[in-house]
């Protein structure tokens, strides 16, 4: 039997280890989604929109640490599912709404709690209507409160879009049921590292893909 050549088991070792680092980098994942700044005075506390309520739950805790004086709430664009209900004149509780109640039901007061009017359909227009609402303000630095595997894509689109003449301090929920070490294990956590992973791609490539929908 003719014995495998010295070029043929190389080209074997290389794919072997390709796969096991590959492997590896898969696996870990979901842990390289999540990052998190230090805590700083801010001149607001933003609960970005999406997965409720575990976002406004931690800008609640922000808060009541005395790190900024009010709470931005932001509020997404109405989806088509929302307006049909609309046409039959079915009303439907915006996510604003139940994010200012966990927000007061935590002891922000009301006076603290600002809504941001221009609704917003992805996190990309979400962070260009903060930096301007912050510039009106007359402040630097937000606190942006989101999910566990979204904060690396808020960083690199606030990055991408604003740079460094305001900061941003990303913070994720700890509530947050996503597991960044087990993230293969259910399709909720598995489809946010999927969709987290191309948006990154979409920012890093400087944001070819729009919104699929129009307000």
């Amino acid at each position: 039997m003719k014995k495998p050549s010295r070029r043929a088991a190389g080209l074997l070792i290389l794919f072997a280890l390709a796969l096991v680092l590959g492997t590896w980098a898969l696996l870990r994942a979901g842990r390289w989604l999540v990052v998190g700044d230090p805590l700083a005075p801010a001149r607001a506390i933003v609960v970005v929109s999406g997965h409720l309520p575990f976002r406004a739950m931690e800008a609640a805790q922000i808060y009541r640490q005395g790190l900024a004086p009010e709470v931005w709430l932001t509020r997404p664009s109405a989806p088509q599912e929302e307006k049909a209900l609309a046409r039959l004149g079915i009303a439907v509780t915006r996510e604003e709404s139940y994010n200012e109640q966990v927000l007061r039901r935590l002891g922000v007061p009301r006076n603290a709690i600002r809504i941001l009017s221009e609704p917003v359909l992805n996190t990309e227009q979400e962070v260009l209507l903060i930096s301007r609402i912050l510039e009106q303000v007359g402040g630097e630095t937000v606190i942006l409160v989101t999910s566990k595997y979204h904060t690396r894509r808020v960083k690199a689109i606030w990055n991408s879009l604003v740079g460094d003449t305001q900061k941003a301090i990303v913070r994720y929920a700890p509530e947050d049921p996503f597991d960044p070490d087990r993230w293969w294990r259910n399709t909720r956590d598995a489809l946010a590292v999927v969709r987290e992973s191309m948006g990154l791609l979409n920012a890093w490539a400087g944001f070819p893909l729009r919104p699929d929908r129009e307000q």
